[in-house]
């Protein structure tokens, strides 16, 4: 690594990031850093602070390169977006309104996730109960499945809820096993 020692100054070509033409460019430590006299962030982090609109107010007459590198940066991130749909025309949708003036709702269509859970939770001081959840969106009946599950493990099992079965004490380990073997 090449360095140059002047003034307590060293400058070191940094590998990693290419500039514009191609090269490696020079950096020369330690690093000047301008900060934002609204916000108190560097110019770079302004856009993440609350009064934005002040901070290019500043920059512009406080540090007008960088406001234009900055301004340019933006600009390169933005180039391929557009505001117009599948037509090509840039038509903005407006919400539909009841005679109130509030917007309807539209209804969300709810479609279960196939996945079997299976967790313990606590019951009492020293009593827990293992819940399993998911076994309706295989088509297996809950209440069968509970009386399968309160024979097999020799306790109290019960189905709450739309789909859920309670299983007194923590079997979990068990029940894992058993799922798989008899419902598979």
């Amino acid at each position: 690594m090449a360095t140059a020692m002047d003034d307590d100054q060293a400058t070191v070509p940094d590998k990693g990031v290419p500039s514009q033409q191609g090269q490696a460019e020079q950096r020369s430590y330690p690093l000047t850093v301008l900060y934002c006299g609204i916000c108190s962030f560097p110019l770079e982090y302004c856009e993440f602070g609350r009064d934005y609109g002040l901070c290019k107010q500043w920059m512009k007459t406080n540090a007008p390169d960088e406001f234009d590198r900055l301004v340019h940066q933006v600009a390169e991130g933005v180039e391929g977006i557009s505001l117009e749909d599948s037509e090509g025309s840039a038509t903005l949708r407006k919400t539909q309104k009841t005679k109130g003036g509030k917007p309807i709702k539209k209804k969300v269509r709810f479609e279960p996730t196939q996945r079997v859970t299976v967790g313990y939770a606590p019951r009492g001081k020293r009593k827990t109960v293992t819940i399993v959840a998911g076994l309706a969106t295989f088509g297996i009946d809950l209440k069968k499945a509970s009386k399968l599950f309160s024979q097999k493990f020799s306790c109290g099992s019960s189905v709450t809820g739309d789909d859920e079965i309670v299983i007194q004490g923590e079997v979990s380990d068990e029940v894992i096993q058993f799922i798989r073997k008899k419902f598979e």
